[in-house]
């Protein structure tokens, strides 16, 4: 089973063809069906201004959703024809709140790709949340960070790894990428002991890759010790050191709401990624 019905969420802001050309990469990789989806939320007026203008406004608002839809669509289909996908590709535009109808659509495909958030709202196209749509959808999402190019995607993959649940649904996810990539490694950071090791006295990690090497995906299991600094930042240190193309990992392994509240590694990974990141819960 791989990769083969891939959907990409497209916004109008600056970096939404850095997303498109990583979905439309990976696409092609894996010889998949691409859809681009924009969300388009309404906007939220107070009735008592909008009282005044009656049908006149909704107008207004169906125009400036489908211009804003217009450019996404653009972004979109510039980067099919480009990579001579667009046989395999198609176009939806719809509007409501954009968590909502994403997460809802995209338990239809294998793989749903987002863009980082960069903490500049768009005006035309909201942002769809990455917390709230690993939540939503039941599939795995793929970030894509705003900032930098990403010519690869899943040849060098680092999978982060805890022994908890979403961890091994992220490996399981990304089965069909990690059966193709050239090297991945396991790496468990300040491991504890016990079941969430795997068996007492194994390196963390050796048995999901025992479990890997059985599809055929030769796989590292190593362990890192860092009092200094947190285990997401060791990830995307290692990251670097490896020149990972891709970090696979789970999504709030903990309390979400504690997550967000106190921070914890999935959002100071959402936060500072510097590489394309798949998350499963």
């Amino acid at each position: 089973m791989g990769l083969r019905n891939l959907l990409v969420v497209v916004d109008a802001s600056h970096h939404a063809t850095t997303t498109v050309e990583a979905a439309v990469l990976l696409a092609a990789k894996h010889d998949a069906h691409l859809t681009g989806i924009a969300a388009v939320a309404p906007l939220q007026i107070p009735g008592y201004v909008a009282a005044p203008f009656g049908a006149e406004l909704q107008r207004w608002q169906d125009e400036a959703a489908a211009e804003a839809a217009g450019r996404a669509e653009q972004v979109f289909g510039r980067a099919v024809e480009l990579a001579g996908i667009r046989a395999r590709s198609e176009w939806r535009a719809v509007q409501g709140d954009p968590t909502g109808i994403v997460g809802v659509a995209a338990r239809g495909y294998d793989l749903v790709v987002l863009g980082q958030m960069d903490g500049v709202a768009d005006r035309d196209i909201a942002a769809v949340r990455p917390d709230e749509l690993v939540f939503a959808c039941g599939r795995p999402v793929l970030m894509i960070p705003h900032s930098g190019r990403f010519e690869t995607i899943g040849d060098t993959v680092l999978v982060g790894w805890d022994g908890g649940r979403e961890a091994a649904r992220a490996v399981n996810d990304a089965l069909p990428i990690l059966e193709r990539a050239r090297e991945v490694r396991i790496v468990a950071v300040n491991p504890r002991s016990g079941p969430r090791s795997g068996q007492p006295g194994d390196e963390p990690g050796a048995h999901i890759a025992l479990h890997l090497a059985r599809h055929g995906v030769r796989a590292e299991a190593a362990h890192i010790r860092n009092d200094e600094l947190d285990p997401a930042n060791v990830l995307l240190n290692t990251c670097t050191d490896i020149g990972a193309d891709l970090l696979v990992m789970g999504a709030y392994g903990r309390s979400r709401l504690r997550e967000l509240v106190l921070g914890g590694t999935t959002r100071t990974i959402l936060g500072h990624m510097t590489v394309p990141v798949l998350l499963s819960h």
